[in-house]
């Protein structure tokens, strides 16, 4: 079995107990729902990362945010016959604030590579089976908190 380490930086905006997510298309959580986000690529900080891919994926750029949490999930897939077996390490950070138009569909291309769009859903209303693993986590710690 291959392991693999995967780090990055992802978003949490949640308004009237709704929260943005991406819908996944390929890699581990291909049809999920994620966090908006993705990998931290070499020589960028976190919150250089976090602010390019809400860029690509979500069509926003954050204003006002801190960090939330930071986490990790294990995750097996198949990936071109071979088990991989990832280790999935996320920095959260809450957005309070951002600017420009929410994309609710995208085209997946070199820049975008697996976000089909985002939307907001009913953070009460999402079940376990819906989520990514990382996803899981947070949302339920954003449900426990008392900050939001």
């Amino acid at each position: 079995m291959k392991k693999i380490k995967h780090v990055g930086s992802y978003g949490l905006i949640v308004k009237d107990n709704k929260i943005l997510l991406i819908s996944k298309k390929g890699g581990p959580y291909d049809g999920k729902l994620d966090l908006p986000g993705g990998t931290i690529e070499y020589g960028e900080t976190p919150k250089v990362a976090l602010a390019r891919e809400l860029e690509e994926e979500v069509g926003i750029i954050p204003m006002d945010y801190e960090l939330f949490d930071g986490n990790s999930v294990n995750v097996c897939w198949t990936h071109h016959d071979e088990l991989e077996e990832i280790t999935h390490i996320g920095f959260f950070y809450l957005i309070r604030s951002f600017e420009g138009d929410i994309k609710d569909s995208n085209i997946i291309d070199s820049v975008n590579d697996d976000s089909m769009g985002a939307k907001f859903y009913d953070i009460n209303s999402l079940t376990s089976d819906m989520l990514s693993s990382i996803a899981n986590l947070e949302i339920s710690k954003i449900k426990n908190s008392v900050d939001i």
